[in-house]
């Protein structure tokens, strides 16, 4: 089951899948051909002096070379394009899927795994389809061509062969019987690899401000020689198979030089042409067994990757369209009825519990509580990157499980906690919220956002490029843009969380006022820390340990909720980060 998923990439590369092993059955029979015709040059063209005959079998055997390299190329040329093709459809339909899971879905897998998977465990598939291609088919094939060929020469002497090829299969089985559980072990070292330099090349700034770079090297150091340690173990397993293989030719060949000389001399049916092909014919199914070992030894280290791509692949989300999804949504009113959720179906308790609100169309509402009280929860389930565990979410007087994802996720622009920018200019980024939008329409926004004025600073202005993750702009300039991005959607439910948590409590006052001027019937929910960011909201939503403590204007609030007094006076009483025309708009 596991490959039957993997090989429906196949897809279009089939017809080059079916040419690879046809050009290698027929390098095989070609070759397999060339010893019998040496033995006919050694008995009837040598041993009669006929130069006829060995002119005659001598072209024969050169054509069979020809043939058999023209075969070999056609065989390579296709089994390349058959598995690289399956490998460019394999991480398409991995990146491809990516994308349609829920936030719960990603929850399971770890970026460094999903990062693996679509690297390593991609080129191991590919590899493996390459050998399996070419070496699966013609290493069995030749084994058995030439066991036929050995024993219609001679009964006898292919009895040596025989054994061989038996003990051979044993030592084999054994060995790697005990190597594949160590290469199952290999890929998910992999992982810990990857995070290390995922984690370390995104956090650079923070490694270094720290000196922590000996610490950071070290992890990557012992996640290497994790690897290394158990490579070498199956390694060490897999090397043993050389000298015995090597000692079982030589065998073969002692014994077959020895009875087959013994034969002739004693005129016991058997030519020097003869010998000579048996000889031949011992290289080819001994080799052949050493193909076949190590295609068992690529079949187990893909399988390993086979079942992680698999497990990816099988995901299912577990958020999708209904059967006749809705694709209007008619206004920005947002209701939660008695909603409950946890994050996993077996937790021992639920994150959101008992919500209840009515958010009117065009409202301000500012959210704010304590870490942990799960605010971005909360407004996650809005666009639907979670589904509620009990109770309803309703936008626009419906269900949000009865619209389209899209068409819902289109209406909802969220700039969320960790503002993300991608490698491209400044307009590039911003037409994420609008591919249509003019550079005028682009610019209206930055001026909401307060980011006009530096992007016009920096040399190239609009043009300018960012750097991927946004390095090289500051993190007030990243939420900014981030803002200006959601503004270009034009939706009508607006989600800041805590996005302007950078830049200075002025700048956070004018952005909240242009937004109050300039979309007025966008519904807008701000998650703060500071009370300056919420005092101009129509109500506030005050979150305690995953419940609604209390939900009003923010001067009723001020009177009636403890948690919200007692905030609003930490941060006013000793100026802190309440800004006085900030709190007036």
């Amino acid at each position: 089951m596991v490959y039957k998923r993997i090989f429906a990439e196949v897809k279009e590369y089939k017809l080059p899948s079916f040419l690879t092993p046809v050009c290698m059955i027929l390098e095989v029979i070609f070759e397999t051909i060339i010893p019998l015709l040496i033995a006919k040059i050694v008995d009837v063209g040598i041993g009669t002096g006929s130069i006829k005959a060995i002119l005659y079998y001598g072209g024969l055997m050169l054509l069979c070379a020809v043939l058999g390299l023209l075969a070999g190329i056609g065989g390579g040329v296709f089994g390349a394009k058959a598995s690289t093709g399956l490998a460019k459809n394999l991480r398409s339909a991995l990146f491809s899927h990516i994308q349609t899971f829920s936030f719960a879905n990603i929850d399971k897998f770890s970026t460094s795994g999903l990062v693996t998977r679509l690297t390593t465990d991609v080129t191991n598939i590919q590899n493996a389809y390459q050998m399996m291609l070419r070496m699966f088919f013609r290493a069995p094939i030749s084994l058995i061509v030439a066991l036929v060929m050995a024993f219609s020469i001679n009964a006898r002497l292919a009895q040596v062969y025989l054994y061989a090829v038996i003990f051979l299969a044993v030592l084999i089985g054994s060995l790697m019987g005990s190597t594949s559980r160590i290469f199952m072990g290999v890929f998910q070292k992999y992982d810990d690899l990857n995070k290390s330099v995922e984690e370390n090349v995104s956090a650079i700034r923070v490694v270094k401000s720290y000196v922590r770079e000996e610490h950071e090297t070290g992890k990557f150091r012992r996640a290497a020689e994790n690897i290394y340690k158990l490579f070498l173990r199956a390694e060490k397993r897999v090397i043993f198979m050389s000298p015995i293989m090597s000692t079982t030719v030589y065998t073969c060949i002692i014994l077959i030089s020895w009875i087959g000389a013994k034969m002739i001399v004693s005129h016991e049916g058997l030519t020097t042409g003869e010998l000579m092909s048996m000889l031949t014919y011992c290289m080819y199914i001994l080799m052949s067994l050493m193909f076949m070992a190590m295609i068992f030894i690529m079949v187990i280290m893909s399988t390993a990757a086979a079942k992680r791509i698999s497990e990816v692949l099988n995901e299912t989300s577990t958020i999708t369209d209904p059967e006749n999804p809705v694709t209007e949504i008619a206004d920005g009113s947002i209701d939660f009825d008695d909603v409950d959720f946890a994050y996993t179906a077996d937790a021992h308790e639920a994150v959101l519990k008992d919500v209840t609100l009515h958010i009117r169309s065009g409202e301000t509402v500012g959210i704010i509580g304590g870490t942990g009280s799960a605010k971005t929860t909360l407004v996650s389930l809005i666009s639907r990157l979670y589904d509620t565990t009990a109770g309803d979410v309703m936008v626009g007087g419906r269900n949000v499980r009865e619209y389209s994802l899209s068409h819902l996720h289109d209406a909802i622009a969220v700039v969320l906690q960790k503002n993300e920018l991608f490698s491209g200019t400044i307009l590039d980024n911003l037409r994420w919220g609008n591919p249509d939008a003019t550079e005028e329409e682009c610019r209206e926004a930055c001026r909401m956002a307060c980011a006009d004025d530096f992007i016009m600073r920096f040399p190239d202005g609009y043009e300018t490029k960012i750097e991927q993750g946004g390095t090289n702009v500051s993190g007030g300039q990243k939420q900014r843009l981030c803002i200006a991005r959601a503004l270009l959607k034009k939706p009508k439910v607006l989600i800041l969380d805590d996005s302007t948590s950078a830049v200075d409590t002025a700048t956070d006052a004018r952005i909240r006022k242009s937004m109050k001027e300039a979309i007025p019937g966008t519904t807008k929910l701000i998650i703060a820390q500071r009370i300056a960011s919420v005092q101009d909201a129509d109500r506030v939503i005050v979150m305690d340990g995953g419940r609604v403590s209390g939900f009003d204007t923010p001067e009723n609030l001020l009177k009636t909720n403890a948690i919200y007094r007692e905030v609003y006076e930490t941060q006013t009483s000793g100026g802190g980060d309440f800004d006085v025309k900030g709190g007036d708009l």
